[in-house]
């Protein structure tokens, strides 16, 4: 009875020997827990207790080691040197490892060799070369194989693969290609545009290869610039400064490259920098002109007279033939047609009467197209701001609405007035107020208040609706421009029925008319019949 009774182990009745109807395994069981008993044949009694005992499953060499974990995968930097471990393999055996060596492993690399050794007994990976360079070879596949027994004879093994990966160092200096190098651009290209991509070529990867370029020496410090490709690590040169062939037409650069990240311990390996001599010539383009400004201020009175002299604009061909320049105005900008320019000298000339006042600044375009090639036209701006003259009589600031109260007394102040002047003195505006010395009122005054305001003033009481509902009061008013200029503005006052608070009320004369031949009394009557009516 027991574990296995009946199935994998079986007992003589008559001897009591106990045998195994199947192949053992320890690695699946490796103790059977077993009871016996002896019975009387007669009386089917037992003669003695139930004996229990333990059949122990004897090991022997039957597993091979088995690297769980594999395959390996691993890096180590390149130029480590020798007995860099690379990582430990481990291999199990399912062999009792308390009974003889079944289980007793030991390791050996079947591949790769000379570059990597393996422990016996701990299963670590060294390098066993120096100076393995990754730009020579950056990977190697090693076997290692586990062997139990101890390694003996008949022992049972197994092998799994270790792929290593030689990581990157800042071993390789920059060099360039070659020490000297060519390129042409026309003197036409624009500030910032590519002239050149050159490049230091580094066996290195990743942050080993970052370059940095500089402009060491040359005469074209300045009129360019050098940057890095971040994406390609190429060095660009790109312009600076305009270029003109007519002012240097060849330029010289000394470039340095260097690596952005050095390795101390590889300093011994050379200078991690290089320099190559960039030549670059700049080519002729035909241009247009050029004006000695890029702005022209010129300054001209409003009252100066057609044909009068304004300024003289120049421009001249840059090119190496010099041709020859002819002027015009660019009419979209003079649309009116103030100005004329003569051809030949650039002098510009005042064709039609100026105004400050319609226009107190003219920003027109002149062009210089050269003779040779008319294609090839220049651009210059000139601003012509034009000077006032006083000729522009002061006037009322605003149209004034004025009431007098019937009842207004004398000396009441009904409208403050003040003035306006379209020209614009350097020192400001200054205004004087009067009445005309013909036009006295015996019913109004005014008063210059002397900050270019004046108030008019009632002179006496009771004015009447009936007898005068509108008076209109002339009013000059001169300027202080050399010489003065004056106007005389009416100023229209209408006659109010007005409040307590002197508040108007009704300003129509009308308001006190009647219609012809009818009494109050009849109109009392008229309204009283339409009210009858209206309420049947």
């Amino acid at each position: 009875m027991g574990e296995g009774a009946g199935s994998i182990f079986n007992i003589d009745e008559n001897t009591g020997d106990i045998h195994a109807t199947k192949r053992l395994d320890r690695e699946e069981q490796a103790y059977y827990t077993l009871k016996a008993q002896a019975i009387d044949r007669q009386t089917n009694k037992s003669v003695e207790p139930e004996s229990e005992f333990i059949i122990k499953v004897q090991d022997i060499n039957d597993n091979e080691p088995k690297f769980l974990d594999g395959p390996y995968i691993a890096g180590i930097p390149e130029m480590s040197p020798v007995g860099t471990s690379v990582m430990q393999v481990t291999a199990t055996d399912a062999d009792d490892p308390t009974y003889g060596n079944s289980a007793r492993v030991v390791y050996s690399i079947l591949t790769g060799q000379p570059y990597f050794s393996v422990e016996p007994k701990t299963g670590i990976i060294r390098t066993a070369l120096p100076n393995m360079d990754r730009e020579a070879k950056d990977q190697y596949i090693l076997v290692i194989q586990a062997k139990d027994m101890v390694g003996l004879m008949g022992g049972l093994s197994g092998t799994t693969s270790v792929t290593v990966t030689l990581t990157d160092v800042n071993d390789n200096p920059p060099r360039f290609p070659r020490k000297s190098e060519q390129y042409y651009v026309p003197e036409s290209l624009p500030v910032g545009s590519t002239v050149a991509r050159i490049k230091a070529a580094d066996a290195d990867i990743g942050q080993n290869a970052e370059m940095e370029y500089k402009i060491v020496d040359g005469d074209g410090e300045g009129v360019f610039k050098i940057t890095v490709d971040k994406g390609t690590q190429e060095g660009i040169v790109a312009i600076n400064k305009e270029l003109d062939y007519e002012t240097k037409f060849s330029y010289t650069l000394r470039i340095e490259a260097s690596n952005k990240h050095v390795d101390n311990r590889f300093l011994s390996v050379g200078p991690f920098m290089d320099t190559t001599t960039v030549k670059i010539t700049v080519e002729d383009v035909d241009e247009p002109p050029v004006f000695s400004q890029r702005l022209y201020t010129m300054v001209e009175s409003e009252a100066a007279k057609i044909g009068s002299s304004i300024g003289t604009v120049t421009a001249h061909d840059p090119d190496s033939s010099h041709s020859s320049v002819r002027y015009s105005i660019d009419r979209n900008t003079d649309l009116e047609r103030y100005f004329n320019i003569d051809a030949n000298s650039g002098l510009i000339t005042i064709a039609k009467p100026l105004d400050r006042e319609t226009n107190a600044v003219h920003n027109i375009t002149v062009l210089a197209i050269e003779s040779q090639n008319p294609a090839q036209i220049g651009k210059g701006y000139v601003a012509i701001s034009i000077l006032d003259i006083n000729d522009n009589a002061p006037e009322f600031a605003m149209e004034y609405e004025t009431n007098v109260c019937e009842n207004a007394p004398p000396g009441q102040v009904i409208q403050e007035i003040s003035a306006v002047d379209k020209d614009e003195p350097l020192n400001g505006h200054w205004f004087y107020f009067s009445l005309p010395p013909d036009a006295s009122s015996i019913n109004f005054t005014l008063q210059d208040n002397k900050d270019n305001t004046a108030s008019v003033i009632t002179k006496r009481n009771g004015f009447r609706r009936q007898e005068q509902s509108v008076f209109y009061l002339p009013i000059v008013i001169v300027d202080s421009g050399t010489p003065s200029l004056s106007s005389t503005n009416t100023l229209t006052i209408r006659v109010c029925d007005c409040d307590a608070d002197g508040i108007a009320q009704t300003c129509n004369a009308e308001a006190y008319t009647l219609p012809a031949g009818l009494s109050t009394g009849a109109l009392i009557a008229i309204l009283a019949c339409v009210l009858t009516l209206l309420g049947k």
